[in-house]
């Protein structure tokens, strides 16, 4: 190998050395830069792309020089033949890399100044961040250690006043023991002195006791006797009169009362009452419709009997046949049922069961907008639906000739009037009033009294417990124990006894008035015996001799008892038992 050969080699090393250190700059920088926070300035942005195409630049130029070594490598193979051309493009290449290796350390240097310069902008903003976050930490610390501080001194002087007051309390406690124990021994003292006192008090009252019943001539126990009796006496007969005279002013004045306040109610709501009984009665157009009504052999009457559970009765009335049952709704329904036949004229029993089912349609619609209109009249709102159906089916059933669901409707407006009189619960007592003969809407089919019922069926549907014991009292099945059930009795009597609202057959009539005259003629010493006002009252004349004024008002309240055990009525009966003795001188 020849010298050329050599130094050819030895540039080409040189050159190869140049350019791996360039590259590693370049990669040193390029990770520098990539590790760096990345600012958000476009200069920055513009140079750091800059720095980037140098780099490829650089790596452009390796891979150039590379080329470069192996044309070198081919050229020094030929460069034995041509050493004058080899010469020249060495010095060339030589020059060539001092210029790229001149560039690369430039580029380097202005890259890692760069770097530098950002690395320590982005040190010192990171500095001046945690400069500024320790600040506002300290300063928070301090404002807590303030308060802290505050509140310890709160404390401290809170305990410093509780101490100071238990301090005076323990000294006014003591201040006070001190006062119990004089006021003790003082107590002591005079104890000690009323106990002596008593001492010579008793001996005292012994020896003027025995004075007296040495003057008196009389013992202790039977002057004591005496007195008491003396005054007993006295004391029975003032507190007689006392009582007589509060007897007679609360009686006028309870009587005129209550007698203004019924007058007025039953003034402000009286309504006119429909005279009912349990026959209907169905005009016919004519005569001929008894026959088809009545069908082949009775086939007609039968199906209709069956299916609606009403008599149907047909006899030499004109134009008229009688529907007789003792379930007014039932009976309604057979009413309409057999109107709605009359009027299509297509009488059989298929036909009559579908009329049938469409009249109890039509009825039931009815007895609800009935307990609707009811209700609305009333001013009630919340109720369960199955007590305004048991209601509406009050609207065909009547007690005395008076409509009950009518009766309802007058007793709780009666009762409101009352109520507000009295300054009571005007709703309470109104909703009690209007549910109190509920039960009657059951009482062909559950066995009892209906104001039993009535409460049962009540209690069952969420009624409360005042209107409740309302409706099972207000016949004295149950004593009344609250204002609302008395109202609801008095309300109850108000409507169904005032003139005009019931009525009843004459054979009734008579014979309540004679069972209530033989219940009174029967007591031992009756003279005579007057039913008068039309049975609401009765007055029973007694022999003088055989009856004293305390067995007049025994013989009146068994009387009564026996009434109302015995007889039903509507209203209430008095009862009056007539004393007086008469003597008769003739003068001559």
């Amino acid at each position: 190998m020849s010298a050329f050969d050599v130094v050819l080699l030895l540039v080409v090393l040189l050159l190869v050395v140049v350019v791996v250190g360039a590259v590693l700059l370049g990669v040193r920088a390029l990770k520098r830069l990539s590790l760096a926070p990345a600012p958000e300035d476009p200069a920055f942005i513009a140079e750091k792309d800059r720095q980037e195409q140098s780099l490829a630049a650089l790596r452009t130029a390796a891979d150039e020089v590379n080329s470069t070594i192996d044309v070198a490598k081919s050229a020094a193979a030929a460069a034995r033949a041509e050493a004058a051309a080899a010469k020249a493009e060495a010095k060339a290449a030589r020059a060539e890399a001092r210029r790229v290796l001149d560039d690369a350390r430039a580029e380097a240097d202005t890259v890692l100044e760069r770097a530098h310069k950002q690395a320590e902008a982005d040190a010192e903003q990171l500095r001046a961040t945690a400069r500024r976050s320790g600040e506002r930490e300290v300063a928070v610390l301090a404002a807590t250690t303030r308060e802290q501080a505050a509140e310890v001194e709160r404390r401290a002087a809170r305990m410093d006043e509780r101490e100071r007051l238990h301090t005076e309390e323990v000294e006014r406690l003591a201040e006070r023991e001190r006062q119990l124990t004089a006021a003790t021994a003082a107590l002591a003292a005079r104890e000690a002195a009323l106990v002596e006192r008593e001492r010579t008090l008793t001996e005292v009252e012994e020896q003027r006791r025995r004075e007296l019943e040495r003057v008196a001539g009389l013992t202790a126990d039977a002057a004591r006797a005496e007195l008491v009796e003396s005054i007993e006496g006295q004391a029975k007969r003032e507190a007689a009169l006392l009582v007589r005279e509060i007897e007679a002013d609360a009686r006028g004045s309870a009587e005129q009362r209550a007698r203004n306040i019924v007058v007025d109610a039953i003034q402000r709501v009286a309504s006119e009452q429909t005279a009912e009984s349990v026959v209907s009665v169905l005009h016919l157009p004519g005569d001929e419709m008894k026959g088809r009504i009545i069908g082949r052999e009775g086939r007609n009457i039968r199906a209709f009997e069956s299916v609606t559970g009403v008599n149907l009765i047909i006899d030499d009335t004109p134009e008229a046949v009688l529907l007789s049952c003792f379930d007014p709704v039932r009976r309604e329904v057979g009413r309409v049922t057999l109107e709605k036949l009359v009027l299509d004229g297509r009488i059989h029993p298929h036909r009559i069961e579908e009329v049938y089912d469409v009249a109890r349609q039509e009825v039931e619609e009815l007895c609800f907008r009935a307990a609707e209109d009811a209700l609305v009249e009333v001013g009630i709102t919340e109720i369960h639906p199955e007590l305004v159906t048991l209601l509406g089916r009050l609207r065909y059933r009547t007690s005395y000739g008076q409509n009950v669901l009518k009766h309802l409707v007058e007793t709780a407006h009666i009762a409101g009037v009352m109520a507000a009189e009295l300054r009571l619960d005007v709703p309470t007592i109104k909703r009690c009033a209007f549910l109190h003969d509920i039960g009657k809407a059951l009482t062909h089919e559950v066995e009892g009294s209906h104001a039993i019922i009535g409460a049962d069926v009540a209690r069952k549907y969420g009624e409360s417990e005042d209107v409740v014991h309302a409706i099972e009292a207000h016949h004295n099945e149950v004593p009344p124990q609250t204002i609302e059930a008395v109202l609801t009795q008095a309300s109850d009597a108000c409507s169904g006894g005032r003139p005009g609202a019931r009525r009843e057959s004459l054979e009734v009539y008579v014979k309540r008035l004679e069972r209530i005259e033989e219940i009174a003629a029967g007591k031992l010493g009756v003279e005579k015996v007057f039913a008068m006002q039309a049975g609401r009252e009765i007055r029973v004349m007694v022999k003088p001799d055989d009856v004293d004024d305390i067995g007049a008002a025994v013989l009146a309240r068994d009387v009564a008892k026996q009434i109302e055990e015995e007889l039903t009525y509507p209203g209430q009966i008095r009862v009056t038992v007539v004393r007086e003795s008469r003597v008769t001188e003739i003068a001559r």
